[in-house]
């Protein structure tokens, strides 16, 4: 055994000289690489670093990351073993994420969906999702029979409450008629459970599902059930649903990732926080991190008027959150009051925890 643990100490020992002149990229993911969804779209970025960067890069990940004290030690260990930039993609590693950047200031480190930038070697990146489920809105108000919405969210977070809000104002602009059911299921990847909830909403008369979770199974219960159509979640999902697919909002962290890691490499990297839409800027120019895929088994005019809105909102042209917006309770959202023209990113889009009129139930604390 002994013999063992020597031979593989040294082989880490060549390793890590034989790559000392690469910038080492580790990522850290709550959930599998095959799940279709949420983690199999960032690693779809380290596979763009590796492609853009080739020799000078070498790519580490680790996958099914509990959020919490596991995400610590896991972090821990891409800093100890030479780590130049770690990503860590969910929003439960925040407080872990800084909490080991105050070990390491010489290490860099990117926090998806977080907020809290406690060391000056700690950036945040997040996409306006939200951009997308504006689009939705419309598709679920035009296409619904039923009137009766299923929303799968996973955790009450601001990113998680963002698009409900973002989706129940679209919604309700076109068709006030329409109700959303929101089920909260704890948990980013359970499909079991997804499919478990598809069920329950298409059982209740439910013919739209939407859902803020990672994996296909909301998407395939739907193609089960005809005449119910579903929406695809952080990857393009339609061969999932060949008759009951509608649109996929798709994540594409490629740009993103590639530059912050030329940051990295050319010395030029510091703290940031991004936010990136439909486009780069939020007015139409560059390749953001939210793009619509596959949009089908609607009429054209209806795809033509989707496209139409993605394209506003690209532009720039269009908010996501235009006012008036109301809260649950009626209340005139606090941008809104005056000449406030639409909900601001910070403070309150960025710490969004209440409903907007019209969402049913209460929101978990």
């Amino acid at each position: 055994m002994k013999k063992l643990l020597l031979t593989a100490a040294a082989t880490l020992l060549i390793g890590g000289l034989a790559h000392a002149d690469k910038t080492k990229v580790g990522f850290i993911y709550v959930g599998p690489i095959g799940d279709l969804g949420w983690t199999y779209r960032h690693d779809i970025g380290r596979l763009a670093i590796e492609k853009e960067f080739g020799d000078q890069v070498e790519t580490t990940y680790i996958e099914n990351v509990p959020e919490g004290a596991e995400a610590v030690k896991q972090i821990t260990q891409l800093a100890e073993t030479g780590h130049d930039i770690i990503f860590t993609t969910s929003f439960g590693f925040m407080d872990p994420t800084n909490q080991v950047a105050k070990q390491y200031p010489d290490v860099k480190f990117e926090h998806a969906t977080g907020f809290k930038r406690e060391s000056d070697n700690v950036s945040t990146f997040s996409a306006r999702f939200y951009e997308g489920r504006v689009v939705q809105g419309l598709l679920a108000a035009k296409m619904t029979k039923t009137n009766k919405i299923g929303y799968i969210a996973s955790f009450p977070i601001p990113e998680v409450v963002r698009g409900i809000n973002a989706f129940q104002l679209e919604l309700a602009k076109h068709n006030p008629d329409a109700k959303v059911d929101v089920k909260w299921v704890f948990t980013w990847f359970d499909p079991a459970k997804e499919a478990e909830a598809a069920q329950a909403f298409i059982d209740a008369g439910a013919d739209i599902i939407v859902q803020h979770t990672d994996s296909p199974a909301a998407m395939s219960i739907a193609e089960k059930n005809p005449g119910v159509y579903a929406f695809g979640q952080a990857s393009n999902m339609s061969r999932f649903g060949a008759t009951s697919h509608l649109v996929s909002i798709v994540d594409n962290w490629d740009s993103y990732y590639i530059d912050r890691v030329a940051a990295a490499i050319d010395g030029s990297w510091s703290q940031t926080d991004t936010w990136w839409g439909l486009s780069k800027d939020g007015q139409g120019n560059g390749v953001g991190m939210v793009e619509m895929a596959s949009y089908g088994n609607m009429p054209e005019e209806l795809i033509a008027e989707a496209v139409a809105l993605q394209e506003s909102l690209r532009s720039g042209e269009r908010h996501s959150f235009p006012c008036p917006v109301y809260k649950q309770d009626g209340e005139l959202a606090e941008d809104c009051a005056g000449d406030g023209k639409q909900l601001a990113d910070f403070p309150t889009l960025v710490s969004m925890d209440w409903y907007v009129q019209g969402i049913e139930g209460s929101l978990p604390k």
